[in-house]
């Protein structure tokens, strides 16, 4: 037993290092890529499209018998309209944040991009204290204040416009700013799901079928609001090949491999995966990308880094304010 524990925790921080460098790296690379530039308003849809039938395959497991799988769906999403809409809210800011997150990447080298993402960890700290009125502990709010200097010095560290081989000119203020963006809203929108979660017997399966079906109608929409000229002269798949279609999958199923695992990995070993991705992130952007690795980039990346260890260490006598 315990060396099934031990294998399941090294698979757990595998599966996490891996989906959290491979997502950033993943993007910035298809959107600075030569060649079409594929639409990211029509991939954060197809996405949802692929989360949709990935859940709707795990409840089927689940339930055993397509009658079963029928009756579930019929009960806990037609015959409980205000329950489904309660989701409502996460599903249109998920759609946002996922279109965010493609300006950032594509502004943002993946290292930057990487240590930015990180601020999430602040907003949903800030949401968990208003909404859900938790407490910090006084290391998690000075985790806090390392984690927005680190983030700081990462952003000052960079250097002027850079043209990418897709021909486009990075704004780095605008990609900073999609990354605040995104993470003011990944962190209201995981507190306030993870506030659903609490309050009803509906599996996290059955949450995210609801989560997708409300974000298809606000994905097209925002796919023919900010491509429809686009979409109308080239295609809705213009610009489509096999990497997108797999970052596509990945941006899909990555979170939700990572919600089967998470629950075998406590806080010090999500702490690990998730600097083990920016180390990653750092060193494949040297390679792949030509970054420029400096002494200031370096020390703000080991604050963040330092902070993630301090905001999930929670020693026994440590007040909390």
């Amino acid at each position: 037993m315990k060396q099934n524990a031990h294998l399941l925790k090294y698979i757990s921080l595998v599966t996490l290092t891996l989906q959290n460098a491979l997502v950033g790296l993943s993007m910035r690379y298809a959107r600075t890529r030569s060649g079409d530039m594929f639409l990211s308003s029509t991939a954060v849809f197809m996405a949802e499209v692929v989360k949709l039938v990935t859940c709707l395959f795990v409840v089927y497991f689940e339930e055993g018998s397509f009658v079963k799988f029928l009756r579930t769906l019929d009960s806990t999403i037609i015959k409980q309209p205000k329950d489904t809409l309660k989701v409502c809210v996460p599903s249109m800011v998920y759609v946002i944040q996922n279109n965010l997150l493609y300006i950032s990447a594509s502004n943002l080298d993946a290292a930057t991009y990487q240590v930015s993402y990180q601020l999430k960890i602040l907003t949903t700290a800030f949401f968990a204290v208003v909404i859900l009125k938790k407490t910090l502990r006084r290391i998690q709010w000075g985790a806090l204040v390392i984690l927005l200097t680190g983030v700081i010095l990462v952003q000052l560290a960079q250097g002027g416009p850079q043209t990418v081989p897709s021909g486009i000119e990075q704004n780095r203020l605008l990609g900073f700013t999609a990354a605040l963006t995104a993470c003011f809203l990944s962190g209201f929108a995981g507190i306030y799901f993870e506030k659903i979660l609490k309050g009803s017997e509906i599996s996290i399966w059955m949450r995210n079928v609801q989560l997708s079906l409300l974000s298809l109608p606000v994905g097209i929409l925002t796919c023919y609001l900010n491509d429809g000229k686009v979409i109308q002269d080239q295609g809705f798949f213009f610009g489509y090949d096999g990497f997108v279609i797999y970052l596509i999958v990945l941006s899909a199923c990555g979170g939700l491999i990572v919600a089967m695992v998470v629950k075998h990995a406590d806080n010090i070993l999500k702490g690990f995966a998730t600097s083990l991705a920016i180390v990653i992130s750092c060193v494949a952007s040297i390679y792949l990308f030509d970054f420029q690795l400096t002494l200031q980039f370096t020390l703000g990346a080991a604050l963040v880094i330092c902070s993630i260890f301090m905001y999930s260490h929670q020693p026994k006598n440590d007040r909390i304010v």
